[in-house]
């Protein structure tokens, strides 16, 4: 992983929506809490805009995080966000301790490469439909992966690709697969767009219109 994210945390005593509403309204931070591990849950705050900030780098969902409260340093990673129904706020923020030995659970985010150069899309004008954007793996800690990525370059016009074909890096697993074929989703297609005739509808046509002007 390329990249390391750290988040300054508080001691948080007062409970509560009046608490809440004044930790948001007068100090500019979000209630939050780290649990999991074995351990208690611990109530923290963090700062509002430094979290928002973070959230805008997609790779802060998929990676292991660091929280620093009262000059120690925890590794989590986040599973819960709240968000203010109708202003940009957040709200509060659910952490989860991870161990280096535990499995964790993570939704990663799918990346399509070589999408503009793939022949079926370049040179008969298909078009990559999102099933998914983001899969659920499971993995150590270690293992975590920043994103799947998938290689658009072989991809043929009308095939679709399902979460069994994704090429996963080693020591990852994605939890669905192990239940029966209907949770093996469509991940990604690729096709011509409504409204255009494929390659064999367009043949069909123009034989029709052959045999109507013999007649």
């Amino acid at each position: 992983m390329s990249q390391d994210f750290v988040i300054e945390a508080f001691p948080r005593d007062d409970k509560g929506k009046g608490a809440s509403r004044r930790l948001r309204r007068e100090e500019r931070k979000i209630p939050a809490i780290i649990y999991g591990a074995g351990k208690e849950a611990t109530p923290i705050s963090i700062w509002h805009n430094e979290l928002k900030k973070a959230l805008e780098n997609e790779a802060f969902f998929s990676h292991i995080l660091t929280i620093e409260l009262n000059g120690k340093k925890e590794s989590v990673i986040i599973k819960d966000l709240q968000r203010h129904p109708y202003k940009l706020l957040l709200s509060h923020a659910d952490f989860q301790r991870v161990e280096k030995d535990q499995e964790i659970f993570v939704h990663v985010p799918l990346h399509l490469l070589n999408e503009d150069t793939a022949p079926a899309i370049k040179t008969f004008g298909g078009v990559a439909f999102r099933l998914m954007t983001e899969v659920e793996v499971a993995c150590l800690p270690q293992n975590l992966p920043e994103f799947i990525a998938i290689d658009m370059a072989d991809v043929e016009m009308d095939q679709v690709i399902h979460m069994s074909d994704l090429v996963l890096p080693e020591g990852v697993r994605i939890p669905a697969l192990q239940h029966d074929a209907e949770h093996d989703q469509a991940v990604v297609s690729v096709s011509k767009p409504k409204g255009v005739k494929s390659d064999d509808a367009e043949d069909e046509a123009a034989e029709g219109e052959e045999g109507e002007d013999k007649e």
